[in-house]
């Protein structure tokens, strides 16, 4: 059965930092992109972040110079380092992964940016 665990959300001022974590487990975790999305209130499901298994990166336009995101293959987990939060950062964030035609996502993390 595949899972996936965020963690490391919480409550932070403007400009400060943040790292989120996404452990995987009932799948082959290296031959799997991850990505992580976020959904702030009223508003759609948008794509914060993308590794593929090779560690190639795509970010969101509003993240890039901001977000990193990475991977370790040996503890299945992929990461999101967030700097210079800003509030419209707020947002439930969702890591996700698609098997075959399955599509997989974690309960989600909450980040809430604000003074």
């Amino acid at each position: 059965q595949v899972q996936l665990v965020e963690s490391g959300g919480g409550l932070v001022q403007p400009g400060g930092s943040l790292r989120l974590s996404c452990a995987a487990s009932g799948i082959i975790f290296d031959i799997n992109a991850m990505t992580w999305y976020r959904q702030a209130p009223g508003k759609q499901r948008e794509l914060v972040a993308t590794i593929t298994t090779g560690a190639g990166t795509n970010y969101a336009d509003s993240v890039k110079g901001r977000f990193t995101i990475s991977r370790d293959n040996a503890k299945k987990t992929v990461y999101l380092q967030m700097s210079s939060l800003k509030p419209e950062d707020t947002a439930v964030y969702y890591c996700y992964t698609r098997l075959g035609l399955r599509d997989y996502w974690g309960q989600g993390t909450q980040v809430t940016v604000s003074s």
